[in-house]
């Protein structure tokens, strides 16, 4: 079973910028559509981007143009490149794979079936 490791996280001003990884093992080489979800106390999860094997890209709109999914198929990593951080951006933010070549049309948490622990990113005004 497919098992995921975020890091990364940390504590940021407004305005900064963090990269979270995220290590699957064993490796996978992209062969699944992989995304980011976050959550903060008393909000749901909510989806914040999407790659499908393709390398297709699917971002939510509030962090569309801050936030960059990409992968290293060389080092079985999954990243989010995150600027211009804003204090709602804070949250624990959760590696997510389908363990499927599909990808949802939408950020949908539901079909998603695999999920790391998350790490944390506190965004300070």
């Amino acid at each position: 079973e497919v098992q995921l490791v975020e890091s990364g996280g940390g504590s940021v001003q407004a305005g900064g910028s963090l990269t979270l990884s995220c290590a699957a093992s064993p490796n996978i080489n992209s062969k699944y559509c992989m995304a980011w979800f976050r959550q903060s106390p008393g909000r749901e999860r909510e989806g914040v981007a999407m790659i499908a094997p393709s390398g297709k890209t699917d971002y939510e709109d509030s962090v569309k143009g801050r936030f960059t999914i990409s992968q290293d198929n060389a080092k079985n990593l999954l990243y989010l490149q995150m600027s211009g951080l804003k204090p709602e951006d804070t949250a624990t933010y959760l590696c997510v794979t389908r363990a499927s070549l599909w990808c949802p049309p939408y950020l949908d948490p539901r079909v998603f079936t695999i999920w790391g622990q998350g790490t944390q990113v506190t965004v300070s005004s």
